[in-house]
């Protein structure tokens, strides 16, 4: 029998959270990027479009991502978590990982720092991780399936 755990309530909510600054904060990208230039000091002005292109994607693939681990966390806190449907946002939730590493990775092109590099790393090794998951995901929901036919 599946107990839930206030474990679980309390991701949720901080999912929510976090869903819901994203999306705030990713629409405010190219309003506050100007003053945030200004408060480091970076005057470079042919630099500024692509990194605000860079925040931008990274913050929009960022809310695409919790936006899945929140219908996942919908699954669980029902209690079925293994379904077809989590398999897919698994999947999506790799596929965007990855293109957040792609950008950061792009962005090291023109300008390398070790930040851009860690960032890069953290999301391709989240990316094969959400790949594993989603493998043991699959695995899981065909045993619930031949479970469900056993008599």
């Amino acid at each position: 029998m599946y107990q839930k755990s206030i474990v679980h309530y309390i991701s949720k909510i901080v999912i929510d959270i976090l869903f819901y600054a994203g999306i705030a904060t990713t629409l405010a990208v190219p309003f506050l990027s100007s003053r945030f230039y200004a408060c480091i000091g970076y005057t470079s002005e042919a630099w500024k479009i692509p990194f605000m292109l860079v925040l931008f994607f990274s913050g929009a693939c960022s809310v695409f991502i919790l936006f899945h681990l929140k219908q996942m966390y919908r699954t669980l806190l029902i209690g079925n978590p293994f379904i077809p449907d989590n398999v897919n946002r698994l999947r999506m939730i790799a596929v965007a990982c990855l293109l957040i590493a792609v950008i950061y990775i792009g962005k090291c092109f023109f300008l390398f720092t070790f930040g851009t590099a860690i960032i890069s790393l953290v999301f391709i090794i989240g990316c094969l991780f959400c790949l594993t998951l989603k493998d043991l995901f699959k695995q899981a929901v065909n045993y619930k399936a031949e479970n469900d036919l056993t008599i």
